[in-house]
């Protein structure tokens, strides 16, 4: 595994649209991060990641990247950025980029090259047919918008061509191998932009949709790995310190395809699903019954099913990442009131691996119901503005209220960083002492060692990390495990009766050496 720093790595996810804007337009610009970053650092958290800001159209959000080595105008310029790598740096901050390695927008310059009908040195960049009304069987594609006789794959939106990293066992004409010059081509050129970020201050990449590269690829994603374990080597070799995490969400495919993390991501039904999100598996009650809800009546085993066996499986090999929210996910807060909230970061804070906190996660933000915005759709009430304090827009942007990115929080109870920061027992100052101690104790990073002890429905859930024990109920109703936990207690949310059993009261969470 490449980055030693990894271990004490705790990650903040920034939507740079959202978080603080110091121009008046609107819109969060890279001198407000530069600006919160003693903010970020005082929470406790040490490394970045940062959603695309790159040159974009923005039809999704910036996802649809028209210049990979040019930011995004409205962030600023590439000083700007480069100047927040260091201002991070000077405060022990690493930051990691969002990389766009599937598609480009179709206002790239190397996809105005790839449509024309004369062949040059782009023309296979992208993937397309042979002919104008030939459909590229088994992908979504688009026809009649370009010089060339063809029709063209796309990954997600209209405005995403696919570029053509190969396909692993072509059954047409105009599938390339991946072993085709052309196809190398691609690779290469990603690696030259990854290159030219790494060479500017940039500590590596979140990757998106890292597992869709190689297209008719098998289920164990040979093709796809081929490219990032390619990738891997250079980075080894050239910048060894450079993390990637993968937008993945296998880990055992993902930490052997060269990846320092993977995600665990909300997928209806899935482990994760259940701790905070279990909503959407069966939409006709309407039911929610995520562990963390306090009478949801849930069960940590549906969660540790599929969890240990990949935490087993990836030992060594590298680090799962458990993340609070993103972009592309309802706010916690959607159906967990704050005291809800507590235990579940205190939970997410002390599991192994790499956690990842959403902007705005740490004070309670709400999921808001909006209209779409730059290709969000359902996503686009979790990507607001941040609430700073309760001065104008929420302490967001000095801006006209109908100039912002998205729409505050029109609540009078909206939760603000101001307000909570003077609140002994509020939701961020119990993060901000979950993060200090996570720090502070060796046991509660990336590699100590996991370890179930009592995981009963209905009981307190109790697990070490290194030497220390750990014991959770989220429940509305006091509960006890029939197991002896004895020591000293280092952090404790609620009330716990310690000695040959132990006792959680409701709503309650200990750490105990």
């Amino acid at each position: 595994m490449a980055a030693t720093w990894l271990k004490d790595a705790i990650f903040y996810e920034i939507y740079p649209q959202s978080f603080y804007d110091t121009n008046g337009d609107g819109i969060g610009d890279f001198n407000g991060i530069i600006e919160k970053l003693d903010y970020i650092k005082e929470l406790g958290c040490n490394a970045l990641w940062i959603n695309p800001c790159f040159d974009s159209p923005f039809k999704d959000a910036g996802y649809d990247v028209r210049d990979y080595k040019k930011v995004a105008p409205r962030y600023g310029n590439n000083n700007d950025l480069y100047r927040l790598f260091g201002e991070a740096h000077n405060r022990g901050i690493k930051v990691l980029l969002d990389l766009v390695p599937g598609h480009t927008s179709e206002e790239h310059e190397w996809f105005k090259m790839s449509q024309k009908a004369e062949e040059n040195e782009y023309t296979n960049r992208f993937i397309w047919t042979d002919f104008c009304f030939q459909p590229a069987k088994g992908l979504n594609y688009v026809g009649g918008e370009s010089e060339r006789s063809a029709t063209y794959a796309l990954n997600f939106f209209k405005c995403q061509p696919a570029l053509n990293y190969g396909f692993l066992n072509p059954t047409e004409p105009w599938q390339l191998p991946t072993d085709h010059p052309d196809v190398i081509a691609t690779r290469e050129a990603l690696k030259d932009i990854m290159r030219f970020w790494l060479q500017h201050g940039c500590d590596g990449f979140r990757v998106d949709m890292a597992a869709s590269l190689v297209k008719n690829d098998d289920e164990k994603k040979t093709g796809t790995s081929a490219v990032w374990l390619d990738v891997r080597k250079m980075l080894d070799e050239e910048f060894p310190e450079a993390a990637m995490v993968a937008e993945w969400s296998n880990p055992p495919l993902a930490l052997r395809a060269g990846y320092d993390m993977d995600f665990y991501l909300n997928h209806p039904g899935n482990g994760y699903s259940t701790l905070m999100r279990d909503y959407f598996v069966n939409d006709k009650t309407k039911e929610d019954h995520s562990y963390f809800k306090k009478d949801g009546d849930g069960d940590i085993n549906r969660f540790l099913d599929e969890y240990l066996t990949w935490y087993e499986d990836t030992k060594g090999v590298g680090y799962i990442s458990m993340l609070t929210c993103n972009h592309d996910t309802n706010r916690p807060r959607f159906t967990l009131d704050p005291d809800e909230l507590k235990l579940a970061y205190a939970f997410l804070f002390t599991m192994p691996g790499v956690p990842f906190l959403y902007y705005g996660d740490e004070i309670g933000m709400r999921y808001l119901e909006l209209p779409t915005k730059e290709g969000g759709y359902y996503r686009t009430g979790s990507r607001t503005p941040m609430q700073w304090n309760k001065g104008k827009n929420l302490g967001f942007s000095e801006g006209c209220e109908d100039s912002l990115y998205l729409p505050v929080d029109p609540e009078a109870d909206a939760p603000t960083v101001e307000d909570q920061e003077k609140d002994k027992g509020s939701l961020l100052n119990v993060v901000k002492d979950l993060l200090a101690l996570r720090h502070k104790e060796e046991d509660l990073q990336a590699d100590a060692e996991f370890k179930v002890l009592f995981a009963e429905k209905g009981k307190p859930f109790v697990y070490k990390r290194g030497d220390l024990t750990i014991a959770i109920n989220p429940s509305d109703k006091e509960t006890t495990a029939a197991l002896s936990v004895q020591g000293e207690v280092l952090y404790i949310l609620g009330s716990a009766t310690l000695g040959s059993e132990i006792t959680l009261a409701p709503q309650s969470f200990v750490v105990v050496r």
